[in-house]
Formats: C-alpha cells, structure tokens, sequence
C-alpha cells in the first residue's frame, strides 16, 4: 500500500510540474476519436454511394436483354447481341470449322481429317444460355460484379466440342497406315498347303489419344496461327510371331459336306489344316528371316459341297461387275491372280472372310507385277497395282447379297472402275476387306476374269425374306486440287509437261436401301468417304535454250516454240493403291 501511494503521489507532484500533459493526450485521444469517425462516415458514404451506384447500374441493365459487354464463346465476340443475333454469329463460325479440312502433317506425307466424318458438334444452345446468364445469375452486388469484371477482364466461355472418337481412330488407323515408315504387324495367310509367316518391322505408329486431343484444341482454339497439325509418332516394335495363337486360329478337322432336306440345311466340307508348334519353331529358331514358309498338314475330305451339286448352291444371290483394261499386262496379271485365289471360296454361316488372307501377300515370289497405284498423291509403280478393283468388286458383291460389312475403308483418292462410296482398299499388313456370311445357309464366291470385265457373283439358297439392296450416293461437298511444279532440266526455259492431271477430291455419303416385293422398308447410312484431291503435277522446263545470233528468223521460231506448253495426259482416276 506504501508503494502505491508512493506512486500516485509522484504521478501527482509530475502532473503539477507540466500541467499542460494531460491536455496534449486529450487533444491527441480527440483527434483519434474523430478519423475514426469520418472513417466510418466516409465508408458509410461509399456504401451508401455503393448501394446507389448498384441500383442505379441494375435498372440500366435490367431491361437488357442483350449480352453483357465483353462476353465471347470461343474467342467469339458476341457483346450487345440478343441471343438469336449471338447464336447465328457463333453457328457461323463452328459451321465454317466443321466444314474446314484439318490438315495433319509429318515430315513430306499430308493427310486430312474432315470434321464432319468425326462428327464434330458444338454445344451451342448451352454455350449462348452460360454467356446470356452473366450478370443475371445472382443478387445486384454480384450480377455487377460479373458485368465490370467482363467489361474489363473479358469473358470468354468455351463451348462443349464433342467427336465420335471411334470414327476418329479409325480415321487416323487408315493415316497411320500410310505414314512413312509405317510398322508392318506380323502376318500370316495360306497358300496351297503352305503356312506363310511374314515377320513385322519396327516403324512409326501414330499417338491417337495425343491427336485427339490436338484436334480437340485446333477446334475450340480460335486462335491456333498454325494452319496443320504435327502428327503425333512414336516408334513400336511389331508382335512377336505367336505359333500356338497361329496354330488355335487355322486348326480346323477334315469334315465331309452334307444337307438335311427337312429342314433344308447345308453343311460344308471342313479341310483339315494342322501342323507341328515345336517343328515350325525349330524353323523360326534356326535363323532370323523376313518370311517363313511352314509345310501344312492338309486332309482332305471325302465329299466336298461340289460334290452334293447344284442343289448346296442353287440361286444366284449377287452379281458385280467392273472393267478393266485388258492391254495392261502387269495389271491384267494381278487381277487374275486375286481373282483365282477368291474363285470358289465358301463360306459358312457366320463365317469371316479376309481378303488379305484368302488372297495373301502380293510378292514377286507369288507373281504380282508392277502397275499403277496411289502413293502421297501422285500416280506411281508399285507391286500389286490394282488388286484393289478385285477387293472393290467383292464389296459390291457382298453388299447386294445383304453380307455384313465387318471392316472396310475407302481409297485415298476416287477410282475409275467404282463410283465414290463404294470401293474398298487394301494394303497388306494393315488394311484389309472384311464381310461374314450372315445368312441361314453357306454361301459360294465364284470369280472370272474375261474380255476386260472383271465379275464376281455370290451363290446360295434364298430365304424366305430375300431383300433387293440399291444405294444412294450423295456428294457433300467437292475439294479442289492444287498444282505442284517440278523444275525439270530436260524440258527449255518456258516449256511446261503436265506429268499428271489434277482431280478434285469429293466427301460423300452413301446410304444402303432394303426394299421388299418393291417396297422400301429400311434406309441406312452405309459409309461417309473423305477422298482427296488429286494434285496436278506439272513440269517447268530449266533447260536454258541456244540461239543462233545471225539467224534471227530462227531466233524468233525458237521464241515462239518456249511459249508452248506440250501436255502428256495422264488418266485422272487410273489406279487404285494397294
């Protein structure tokens, strides 16, 4: 307590020598007291001016039935809009994009991607309902919010993109297959009694979900400068040859050919194939090679189809027919020798054909030649030119009997002999034909070549509901070609030879009829085909000319001459590739 009163009284005896202490801390405690309260005054102030501000900012934009400044879908700029007049402007521009090839590129080999066959869709309606609800999705201080921050900061909102991604792989499968430098897989087919392994090569393989994305962003980026796309590659080393897969997949017991009458039913002959795993192994072992050939163990049955007689095969279900030029002796070679090689197949129901199989691969060994195919979108040499007619005739063929389609692709350019939509292309290794025999009884494949008509017909028994196939081919839109220039030195200075006359390329769609005693009972979209335009190639003479100084007569005619352009017509859709 002492202490205390001690200090109070010194507090005291202080304050009496500077009396004016006391009045600078009220001073200074008043002076605090008053900022704090023009603070709170200047933020009432603000709110108040805040508050009339927002309401005043809202009846400006509450009759606004247009989008708020600053609002674009895509990089779309729709501000002040209606909707109708924002929805229009952005349908525009996604419709110009679906119809816009996609370019992909790698290294010298271009291809395209049509975003229509990928079936490419925006989200439109829900984009235009996102960007209509800024500024009018929440209470008065948000709504504002919303309406300065896209009228400073922009808002932009992206549509939702949506593709068939399985059309799109498969679109991209038929790329990478003719990708530079392409893997081969490891293969296999039949031929006489003999089992031929083809072993694969290492090569480029094409990163499908890596491209997908990269064409997800070249359609919802409006401000992608880059006018292709870099194919995306990786190296892949080709399946190992698996002979216990290729033994379980060709090993079949010889079966003899029967029918039933009640019910009407036919059995087919079974060929028995087999061979040693162990032996054909000790083949492959002993030393590394590009081809194998593994003798089969082939028992024949007693009694083939042919021999029940025309009673297995008594009606002719479809016939096709294509022409074909009978002076092209290295074509002609290969068109017989796919044909012998279909001629006289039977299939029994539910069974698969593959071209590639059944017709093997086309090698100087097995008598194929040289003749004309598609390559990188000229007209070149290469082995098995135009085997593709054989697999195009087949497709007709099948598709007439009503046969199920199981895999098929169009070329890369149109052909000669079929109309677009209705050819089918093969290359050994990775493309190839299939259809099965979906009917109720087997069915027989007999193929001719005679007199430059290539024809092939499909025989069996009718059922009871037998529908009439017819097609309707529909062009979408055409694609122009483009003309390519090579400097030739054998050619003068101003002379020009067209080495090859450009064709436009065409996207179209063809549809599959059923009718039934005259009336159509189904119409189905059988295939959308993107085929390329054709490129014009055109030689430009390098060569400098001479002039003779003191014959200017022969001066002028040679003049004359370089101004000619000599034209060597090559024939536009001539050939198919392999």
């Amino acid at each position: 307590m002492d202490n205390e009163s001690n200090d109070k009284n010194k507090k005291e005896v202080i304050n009496r020598k500077n009396p004016y202490q006391n009045y600078d801390e009220v001073v200074k405690l008043n002076n605090k007291r008053k900022k704090k309260i023009l603070i709170i005054i200047l933020l009432i102030l603000i709110l108040i001016a805040f508050i009339i501000f927002s309401t005043i900012f809202s009846f400006i934009n509450i009759n606004n039935q247009n989008m708020i400044s600053g609002v674009s879908i895509n990089d779309i700029d729709i501000s002040g809009l209606s909707k109708e007049d924002a929805k229009s402007r952005v349908e525009n521009v996604f419709n110009e994009k679906i119809n816009e090839e996609i370019k992909v590129v790698y290294g010298e080999y271009e291809s395209t991607i049509n975003p229509t066959l990928i079936e490419a869709n925006f989200d439109i309606d829900k984009s235009i309902e996102e960007a209509y609800e800024v500024g009018r999705s929440g209470n008065i201080i948000s709504n504002n919010y919303s309406i300065l921050h896209a009228l400073i900061n922009k808002k932009n909102i992206t549509a939702n993109l949506s593709i068939n991604e399985e059309a799109t792989k498969k679109i991209i499968k038929d790329i990478g297959a003719n990708l530079p430098g392409a893997i081969i897989e490891t293969s296999y087919y039949i031929e006489d009694e003999n089992l031929i392994i083809t072993r694969g090569k290492e090569g480029l393989v094409v990163n499908s979900d890596k491209l997908i994305q990269l064409i997800y962003e070249k359609l919802n980026n409006n401000n992608i400068s880059q006018e292709y796309i870099d194919i995306p590659v990786e190296n892949k080393k080709p399946d190992e040859i698996d002979l216990q897969k290729i033994h379980d997949e060709i090993y079949k017991e010889a079966k003899d050919a029967y029918y039933t009458q009640e019910p009407f039913k036919i059995y087919s002959e079974v060929e028995g194939i087999d061979f040693d795993v162990s032996e054909a192994q000790a083949i492959i072992n002993e030393e590394y090679k590009e081809e194998y050939t593994i003798k089969l163990k082939i028992t024949k049955p007693n009694k083939t189809i042919n021999d029940i007689g025309t009673e297995a095969f008594p009606s002719l279900l479809s016939t096709f027919t294509t022409k074909y030029d009978r002076t092209n002796t290295n074509r002609t070679t290969n068109l017989q020798l796919a044909i012998n090689k279909i001629n006289g197949i039977v299939l029994l129901p539910g069974e698969e054909f593959s071209y590639n199989k059944v017709v093997g691969e086309r090698t100087i060994a097995a008598g194929y030649k040289d003749a004309k195919i598609y390559s990188n979108g000229e007209v070149v040499d290469g082995l098995g030119g135009g085997i593709c007619q054989v697999s195009s005739t087949l497709y007709n063929t099948a598709l007439l009997a009503n046969l199920e389609i199981t895999e098929r692709r169009n070329h890369q350019f149109v052909t000669s002999y079929v109309d677009a939509g209705r050819d089918a292309t093969v290359v050994y290794g990775s493309q190839d034909f299939k259809f099965k025999n979906n009917r109720n009884y087997p069915i027989k494949i007999e193929a001719s070549l005679n007199s430059g008509i290539a024809k092939i017909s499909i025989y069996g028994v009718k059922e009871e509901k037998e529908y009439t196939v017819t097609f309707d081919t529909r062009t979408i839109s055409a694609i122009p070609y483009k003309t390519k220039y090579i400097e030739d030195s054998s050619l003068e200075v101003g002379k020009e030879k067209v080495q090859q006359n450009g064709t436009n390329g065409l996207i179209t769609e063809t549809y599959k009829i059923l009718s039934l005693n005259g009336v159509i009972v189904s119409k189905t979209l059988l295939s959308k085909d993107t085929y390329n335009p054709m490129q014009r190639v055109v030689l430009k003479g390098t060569k400098e000319k001479k002039v003779e100084k003191n014959d200017k007569t022969e001066e002028k005619k040679e003049s004359k001459d370089s101004q000619e352009k000599e034209e060597v017509s090559t024939p536009e859709k001539e050939e198919d590739e392999e």
